[in-house]
């Protein structure tokens, strides 16, 4: 029994001597920690972050819409007879460019001035009526109404000799306006009827672009908008040209609003009927302020950049516009003198140091 008493007590003192042991480590190893932290804290905190910095872009911007059209002339009409005839004479080759008034087809006259002769020989007679009348009422050997009657007979023989020489003018068929021609249907010798297709003539100079846009960008588009096309005939190649008509009706299938536009085409090497790709400009602002998109970030509703005043980051709130290439316009918030942080800003907060590195440079 004290043999076992002795062994507890051996025991215990062990415990007691190594529990000591261990708060005084404890003790010894917080002072340390103390003592080095405190030398951290002598030392100075963490480095400012490296963010990238840049000025305000000052240039042009604008907003632009993207559409498919179609091609299509400034004029175009299918030359076709108002009478029917036989073809006697063709003035043109298929594919010239002819001007207006150029006489391109003839239709057989025969009848036609022999029903002019008849009309104006009968013309002649009726006149020479109308003067005996005169002179007979004059001298009271005629009635007024013999005189009415000579008089009218004799205007509607004017009428006829004026629809004979119409029937004898429209046997030559002329250019409407000044164009290029296309491919004939008709040879010398082929009897014609009225509506008869004889040749197109088109007119490519300016050249019209047909294109629609939806209907929620109607109260953006107006005339004299510019527009930019390019077509798969001339890859790499870009024409220029204007908004000049909106049609005010919206389509109802396509939900869409149709406009035309007119481009000049002097080398004549856009043709009717091409495929389109249209670029409408519907803003465009010059001496905009320009800042990356990147230096831009969203707090809740509200658009923030970060400006650098006296090495610090600045938050301040602005207002944006058009976005173009990879660039947003800032309307408000900022002026053109400013320095902007482009990249890094979630390593700052508004008023904490950094370090800035232009724009141009590495970061390190």
């Amino acid at each position: 029994m004290g043999r076992l008493r002795s062994r507890n007590m051996v025991v215990a003192a062990v415990f007691v001597v190594a529990l000591l042991t261990a708060s005084l480590f404890y003790f010894i190893s917080g002072s340390g920690g103390e003592q080095s932290g405190g030398a951290r804290a002598q030392g100075g905190g963490r480095p400012p972050p490296v963010v990238l910095v840049g000025p305000v872009e000052v240039g042009s911007v604008r907003q632009q819409l993207s559409a498919v059209g179609s091609l299509r002339s400034n004029e175009s009409v299918v030359i076709q007879p108002e009478i029917a005839g036989r073809v006697a004479d063709i003035f043109f080759d298929e594919g010239m460019a002819v001007e207006k008034g150029a006489p391109l087809i003839a239709l057989d006259d025969a009848i036609f001035r022999a029903e002019l002769q008849q009309a104006k020989a009968r013309l002649a007679l009726k006149r020479a009526n109308h003067e005996r009348a005169k002179d007979l009422f004059k001298r009271g050997a005629a009635s007024a109404r013999n005189l009415d009657e000579a008089l009218a007979e004799m205007r509607v023989a004017e009428a006829d000799v004026a629809l004979a020489q119409a029937r004898l003018d429209k046997g030559t068929m002329s250019a409407p306006f000044d164009g290029i021609l296309g491919l004939r249907s008709v040879s010398v010798g082929d009897y014609v009827n009225p509506g008869h297709r004889i040749v197109n003539i088109e007119d490519i100079d300016p050249i019209k672009v047909d294109f629609r846009v939806p209907e929620n960008f109607a109260g953006l588009v107006g005339l004299g908008q510019k527009i930019a096309i390019d077509v798969d005939a001339l890859p790499g190649r870009q024409f220029e040209g204007r908004v000049y008509a909106i049609d005010p009706l919206i389509d109802t299938n396509g939900r869409a609003v149709t406009l035309r536009a007119t481009v000049a085409n002097e080398a004549r090497e856009l043709r009717p009927g091409m495929f389109a790709r249209v670029k409408l400009t519907v803003a465009q602002h010059d001496n905009a302020l320009l800042v990356p998109e990147t230096a831009i970030f969203a707090r809740g509703q509200e658009q923030f950049v970060y400006r650098v005043v006296d090495g610090k980051a600045v938050m301040a709130r602005v207002e944006t516009g058009i976005r173009r290439d990879s660039k947003v316009e800032i309307t408000d918030g900022i002026s053109e003198t400013d320095q902007i942080v482009f990249e890094g800003h979630i390593k700052v907060q508004d008023g904490s140091p950094l370090k800035a590195v232009a724009a141009e440079e590495p970061v390190s």
